[in-house]
Order: structure tokens, then C-alpha cells, then sequence
């Protein structure tokens, strides 16, 4: 492993430019930023094999983590992929003319819809998060499992000021 990377020559640059401010944010949060990166063109290339967008994998796998039948309605669907719900109805008919889901009425209240997978979402969604397990796990390759459990724990912890 290199002694140094791209975050420490910036911050170093800074440090001697700017020695009265702290770079300690920067040492973290550039690299959380750079990893993202990475990360969001694996998660695009898996989705792409599954002839998935992001967004469609976001409402199939909502769907998928429902359990059988793989039905939410659309309120549960906006507060799991936290979109409006325009934004919503737009997809939810976009996945319903690719054939990936359908829409059936409540039999409880008969102006309520569910919005069900079909077994070509299904298929897909698992294709996808099959293809996503296995790409972030390689862009932890060098990671021990310990050290991927403690990462996982300050970053969570971290995170929850804003979930």
C-alpha cells in the first residue's frame, strides 16, 4: 500500500498554504468522496447487466425486500426510495410498461393500488443485487473483516445524524 495517496498530497498543499486551518474533515471526507465514486459506476455497471437504472433497481429492490408477493403501495414505496410522489406515479408506470411490475387494487379499500413485482423484476433485482454484493465486496478487497465491521460501525454512526 502506497505511503501516501491523492487526499494527503492536497492536504498537504493546503497545510502549506492555509497552516492555520484543519484538514482533518478533508482526510476523511475527501476520501469518503472519491470512494463514492467508485462506487456509484460499480453499482452502474451492475445494474447495466441487469438492463436496470439505478432508480428502477431502487423500486425493485424495495419490492424485493417487501417478501413474497413483493407488493408495497406507493406511500410505502415513496418513504423507502424518498422520492415525490409524482416523481413516484412516473416510475411506477415506467416499470409497469417494461413489464416489471403491475398495479392491482386494494381489496380492502377499492381506492387504494398495490404495485406488485413480476417475475421479470424479479429476476433482474436479484441479478442486480447479486452483481452489487459482489462488486462493493471486491472494492473492500483489502480490507479484513474486522477492519470492514469497525469501518462499517463509524460510518453508521456517522451517517445517523442525518438518516
Amino acid at each position: 500500500m502506497p505511503a501516501h495517496d491523492e487526499v494527503d498530497r492536497i492536504v498537504d498543499a493546503w497545510l502549506r498554504e492555509r497552516p492555520d486551518l484543519d484538514f482533518a474533515p478533508l482526510q476523511v471526507l475527501s476520501r469518503v468522496g472519491r470512494l463514492s465514486k467508485h462506487l456509484d459506476r460499480a453499482r452502474r455497471t451492475a445494474f447495466s447487466r441487469s438492463e436496470l437504472d439505478s432508480w428502477e433497481f431502487d423500486v425493485l429492490s424495495a419490492l424485493r425486500r417487501a417478501g413474497a408477493p413483493y407488493e408495497l403501495s406507493p406511500k410505502a414505496l415513496l418513504q423507502q426510495t424518498l422520492v415525490s410522489s409524482g416523481t413516484m406515479t412516473n416510475r411506477i408506470d415506467r416499470l409497469v410498461e417494461r413489464g416489471l411490475v403491475t398495479r392491482r387494487t386494494d381489496p380492502n379499500d377499492g381506492r387504494g393500488i398495490f404495485v406488485s413485482m413480476n417475475p421479470a423484476g424479479l429476476t433482474r433485482v436479484d441479478a442486480a443485487i447479486t452483481r452489487l454484493v459482489d462488486a462493493e465486496a471486491e472494492l473492500l478487497a483489502t480490507l479484513s473483516p474486522a477492519e470492514q465491521t469497525a469501518l462499517a460501525g463509524l460510518l453508521r454512526k456517522l451517517s445517523l445524524g442525518f438518516d
